[in-house]
């Protein structure tokens, strides 16, 4: 279905004015002395001829009316104005009820009193762009471990027509297609950098993970959403990750993973730097010829200096005022 857009309706004020001039004019026509056929007239303008205020339609900007007349589309008005349209035009807004968690005029607006108990809807549709944040999922990754991620997405109606007629309700659609999306993508990345694991379906394994690739995520999950809402006139401006972390019930083993895999990383560099000292003592003592060291004594301050270098915990001395045998 294609978007018309209706042009030249921008009259309602003018259409309203005589309106209100023809009801003064039939007030009067009434009051005064006139002949039976205008009274008549009058009378019946009195009737009816609210029903002409039915058409007039306000606008903002960055808002939009679908239209439909006995149930056959025949256009929407675009942009902000004062419009006149035929009074038996109704607007079309299947997702008008509908509040998501995001940003915008997606909260139900009342636009009549509600002193008969009467709460009406309006049936505009916001043109701006809007932002859904949908809930926290618990999804496993690529290696099966459970991992809650949030996405922000920021989207924008483009196609009046499609987002009506095409889909039942677009806001409704729209977040469950994220949700597909989101599930889909992050299957495909472990939560850090594992081996083994190709994240780009060129078959070699590569460095991509959901904590380290972030952007990259976003991108594909984006461009994944926007593949599946494209049919309903819906344009896909943006997607971030608000939220990434381990589910609870891993998070404290994993915790406790990355903590041990720091303590190893940290001790093979210790390990390294004291290494390379002990190797520089024993080279500058030889050089300079400071003292003569055979090979069991050679092993002895070896082993005191990898106890020092390497120990958790001050070394404390002990001085030998005897012999070292």
């Amino acid at each position: 279905m294609e978007e018309i857009v209706l042009k030249g309706k921008k009259n309602g004020l003018a259409v309203c004015v005589i309106l209100i001039v023809l009801y003064v004019l039939a007030v009067l026509g009434l009051t005064a002395e006139t002949n039976e056929i205008l009274s008549v007239l009058a009378m019946v303008w009195l009737c009816v001829g609210w029903i002409g205020f039915m058409g007039l339609k306000i606008l903002k900007p960055q808002e939009a009316l679908v239209l439909t007349l006995f149930g056959k589309y025949i256009g929407n008005l675009k942009g902000e104005g004062f419009y006149f349209v035929n009074p038996f035009c109704q607007s079309v807004n299947p997702a008008a009820r509908t509040s998501l968690n995001q940003s915008g005029d997606v909260k139900n607006e009342l636009s009549f009193a509600r002193g008969n108990g009467a709460e009406g809807i309006s049936r505009k549709i916001s043109l701006k762009v809007m932002t859904l944040n949908n809930a926290r999922q618990k999804i496993n990754d690529v290696l099966g471990n459970p991992v809650e991620i949030g996405i922000a997405v920021t989207w924008q109606v483009k196609d009046t027509a499609k987002a009506v007629f095409r889909v039942d309700n677009y806001k409704e659609f729209l977040s469950l297609m994220c949700d597909t999306a989101l599930r889909d993508i992050v299957r495909l990345y472990p939560y850090d950098v594992a081996p083994n694991i190709d994240t780009t379906g060129d078959g070699q394994p590569d460095d991509g993970s959901l904590r380290g690739s972030s952007t990259v995520v976003a991108e594909r999950i984006r461009q994944e959403i926007q593949k599946r809402v494209s049919e309903a006139g819906i344009e896909v401006l943006d997607a971030r990750i608000t939220y990434l972390a381990y589910a609870p019930e891993i998070a404290a083993v994993m915790l406790q993973r990355q903590q041990a895999s720091a303590i190893i990383d940290a001790r093979k560099m210790i390990v390294d730097g004291a290494v390379g000292m002990v190797e520089m003592a024993l080279d500058r003592l030889e050089k300079n010829q400071t003292v003569e060291l055979d090979d069991e004594r050679k092993a002895a301050m070896v082993s005191n200096l990898l106890v020092v270098l390497c120990g958790n915990h001050d070394a404390q001395p002990v001085v030998n005022s005897g012999s070292l045998y």
